[in-house]
């Protein structure tokens, strides 16, 4: 069974989107991986599909209804996959769980929409809750495709080149190093010296030095932690 992508949503008309183009959507074609958007309505027992109510306590906006995502979650669960909700209070989303992500069989999401989902079936289910940034969205669903392309591109086959995946950013704990391509020189400025001498040792060196430079300069909490994490290694 290829790696699959579970989607519980309001709107699966949403799906694949921009899923279904370039490596994703190549892969998709494929088999090597399979989404299943799941229309969340389908499990409401009422006549008018009811998915949320007013909140407890008043306020502004709706909550999803914890019986019915819980009935969806019953339904369309898979075996040994996490179940995820993608909410802007979750643990932000990174490479490392992208790439844990990735190994397993699949994943369930969970699109909020509204003022969110009821508390209880977050705790009930032990969704994993996840964040893509420290910014809103008017529901899951573009989070979702966001944790799925970083995914699916991870899986066997769909990149061309997979060696690239160990010097993009975040797989070293550092952000990428620049990249060049032809003319060697454009609008009077020129290709660093460096990347042109054919020595491939100076050209690792270099590349190195930037992305550390970079890191340290954009991202000061990644420099800390590669830091913290290079002092702590053994040395031979």
């Amino acid at each position: 069974m290829s790696w699959t992508a579970r989607v519980l949503t309001l709107f699966p008309e949403m799906f694949p989107g921009p899923l279904g183009h370039s490596l994703a959507g190549r892969a998709l074609k494929r088999g090597d991986w399979a989404l299943e958007p799941i229309d969340l309505r389908y499990f409401a027992t009422d006549r008018h599909r009811s998915v949320d109510d007013a909140p407890f306590g008043g306020g502004a906006g709706m909550v999803m209804r914890a019986d019915v995502i819980d009935a969806a979650l019953e339904a369309k669960s898979l075996p040994d996959a996490p179940q995820i909700v993608l909410t802007p209070r979750g643990r932000p989303l990174t490479q490392r769980r992208v790439a844990e992500l990735a190994a397993g069989p699949g994943v369930v999401l969970v699109c909020g929409r509204y003022e969110g989902i009821d508390q209880r079936v977050i705790e009930a289910r032990g969704l994993e809750e996840i964040s893509i940034g420290d910014y809103v969205l008017s529901g899951g669903e573009p989070a979702a495709m966001v944790l799925l392309d970083a995914c699916v591109r991870l899986l066997p086959g769909v990149m061309g080149a997979a060696e690239s995946v160990l010097e993009e950013s975040f797989s070293q704990g550092l952000l990428e190093y620049p990249h060049y391509t032809r003319p060697a020189l454009w609008k009077g400025r020129a290709v660093p010296e460096v990347l042109i001498s054919g020595n491939h040792a100076e050209i690792a060196a270099w590349r190195r030095r930037e992305a550390e430079r970079i890191t340290r300069e954009r991202r000061p909490d990644l420099w800390a932690a590669y830091r913290a994490l290079a002092e702590a290694a053994p040395t031979a």
